[in-house]
């Protein structure tokens, strides 16, 4: 610094911000008249200088030009202020070795990292490098990584072919950016290297979940490419019906439902309420020869005693009161195909009976009539019961479940498949909004940790109705927790308080509370969208308006999928 008929050096730390000026209160001190009290601030960041004018009265000049808002200086430049000069000078530091972290210490820094997202609705990306035929050791692919991650990244052991990378403060989108390079880098060293990406929240709020979908969607990468997980990435197609499968005892359900498609023996589906076993049945038949025959369904606990003979084996006219026409029953419609009994435990008794006489003789007849018809059955079955306590309780016939468990299949529910949770939330968002016409927001990272400590008790069904209530809701850039139905808020088993039996008059209504962040949050994007317009899209202007720092900023205009006005885009 060289000012008036003296210099000086003064050291810069490699972190850090310091205001330049001749008031008492500057870090750097300038007894200068041409240099304002608080003149220019100078922050230095992971080893890079930029340089900001705070609206000082001669201004700031870098190597000769007026600068506007903040600069980066490179080694070499001459800062002016006012009189004074300032020569920025660096000293290229070797960066620190880079560790390689076990998978413990990952993990845990992996939960720190998550807590930060929970709490100040950060993102975070999470990278698996499918490293493929190696030879070279992981501690030498990590200093090969080196040059294109920030000090806030890790790197730790994924196996012993696989890397795993923490990118704090990244969305998908951003990593993105990241990891190209990282997969260049690698090539020479690991040719068929792959990577997969995954972010918090939108694939989850937990160091397994996020972890297992990086995984699992490196391994669907090309070589030398990179995938990033989301909702329309495990989408099974099945014919007519799309059906998600992300979490990994999902997938091997639905491959063992894929073997006994091709087989004719019954199949059995236990799961709870809304858990997705007609999708399973369904799976069933699109994967069995008899794929181009009818699929037909009988909810057994939807119709009333009497009428679930004639439904099953049909009627000839006149068979009961009301029997106008003869009607081929759903066992006969279903020659050929696949019949699907939901809730098959409701069944009767006597129904029950007969059912298993037309299942071994693969004969049916119809009320009323005397005749038999062949049939040509494949049955899928599903309860939410344990069929075999039935069968001791005496509900159920024995050998009625024999015959039809020849085969089981138990589906798990939905609060034990992690991985699928936020897809499907995403999913069902999504498909809300757009039969509404409108863009799905982001999912708030408080929002989805309500939806994970939910039981789910009516499982993706539930789920789904929950996610339709939140569009209609919510209207700002993040679905944010309160707009999730308040039976979501309460703990499980805690019932909703009962209205008050008389309400006391009242001058003002009482005041409506939400969390304070939410409030926040809603500030801040109404002003920082007004200093962008204020500002003509310029963001680093905006930034100064409101008093934020640029790379903040940024981020949060990211975040929050704030517009540019076209003039700046133009």
């Amino acid at each position: 610094m060289m000012a008036g008929s003296s210099s000086s050096m003064v050291p810069l730390p490699r972190d850090g911000t310091l205001t330049i000026g001749r008031g008492a209160g500057a870090e750097l001190l300038v007894q200068d008249a041409s240099v304002s009290r608080r003149h220019a601030r100078l922050s230095v960041v992971d080893g890079e200088a930029r340089i900001t004018d705070l609206d000082s009265h001669n201004g700031v000049r870098v190597n000769g030009e007026h600068i506007s808002g903040e600069q980066v200086l490179r080694g070499g430049d001459v800062v002016m202020l006012g009189d004074v000069t300032l020569v920025f000078q660096r000293r290229d530091i070797p960066p620190p070795q880079r560790l390689l972290l076990d998978a413990a210490p990952l993990r845990d820094r992996l939960a720190e990292e998550l807590e930060r997202v929970l709490r100040y609705e950060r993102a975070l990306s999470v990278v698996a490098l499918a490293l493929g035929p190696t030879n070279v050791p992981l501690e030498e692919l990590v200093r090969a990584l080196g040059g294109g991650l920030r000090l806030m990244d890790l790197v730790g052991r994924g196996g012993p072919t696989q890397l795993l990378v923490l990118l704090p403060e990244l969305t998908a989108e951003e990593a993105e950016e990241v990891v190209q390079p990282m997969l260049e880098s690698l090539a020479p060293l690991a040719p068929e290297v792959r990577a997969g990406v995954a972010c918090a929240p939108q694939d989850g709020l937990d160091a397994d979940t996020l972890i297992s979908a990086a995984r699992a969607v490196a391994l669907t990468a090309p070589s030398g490419g990179l995938r990033i997980s989301g909702p329309d990435l495990y989408q099974l197609a099945l014919g007519e019906r799309s059906v998600m499968v992300a979490d990994e005892a999902m997938v091997r359900l639905f491959e063992l439902l894929r073997r006994l498609a091709s087989s004719p023996i019954p199949v059995l589906i236990h799961g709870e309420t809304g858990a997705g076993k007609e999708n399973a049945a369904w799976a069933v038949h699109h994967w069995s020869p008899r794929a181009q025959r009818p699929f037909i369904t009988l909810n057994c606990a939807a119709l009333p005693e009497s009428l679930v003979e004639s439904e099953l084996f049909g009627a000839e006219r006149g068979a009961f009161s009301g029997a106008v026409a003869s009607r081929a029953g759903l066992l006969e419609r279903a020659s050929g195909g696949t019949l699907f009994l939901d809730e098959v435990a409701e069944l009767p008794l006597s129904v029950q009976a007969k059912l298993l006489r037309a299942l071994d003789q693969q004969r049916i007849t119809r009320l009323g009539d005397s005749r038999e018809r062949t049939v040509d059955l494949r049955i899928v079955a599903a309860t939410h019961r344990v069929l075999a306590d039935e069968v001791k309780a005496q509900r159920f016939r024995q050998d009625l479940f024999f015959r039809l468990s020849a085969s089981v299949v138990v589906l798990p529910p939905l609060r034990n498949r992690p991985r699928e949770l936020p897809l499907l939330a995403t999913r069902f968002l999504q498909e809300a909004l757009t039969r509404a016409g409108r863009t799905a927001p982001r999912i708030s990272a408080a929002a989805m940790d309500v939806l994970r400590a939910h039981p789910w008790p009516g499982n993706v069904r539930e789920l789904k109705n929950v996610m339709e209530y939140a569009a209609t809701v919510a209207t700002g850039p993040l679905l944010e927790a309160s707009h999730l139905p308040d039976s979501l808020q309460r703990p499980p088993g805690e019932e909703a308080p009962p209205p008050p039996a008389v309400v006391p008059a009242q001058d003002t209504a009482p005041a409506s509370f939400r969390p304070i962040a939410e409030e926040v949050r809603e500030l801040e994007y109404r002003r920082m969208r007004e200093a962008l317009e204020a500002a003509g899209g310029v963001q680093t202007r905006a930034a100064q308006l409101i008093g934020m720092p640029l790379r903040t900023f940024k981020f949060k205009a990211r975040r929050y999928q704030l517009p540019r006005p076209r003039a700046a885009r133009e």
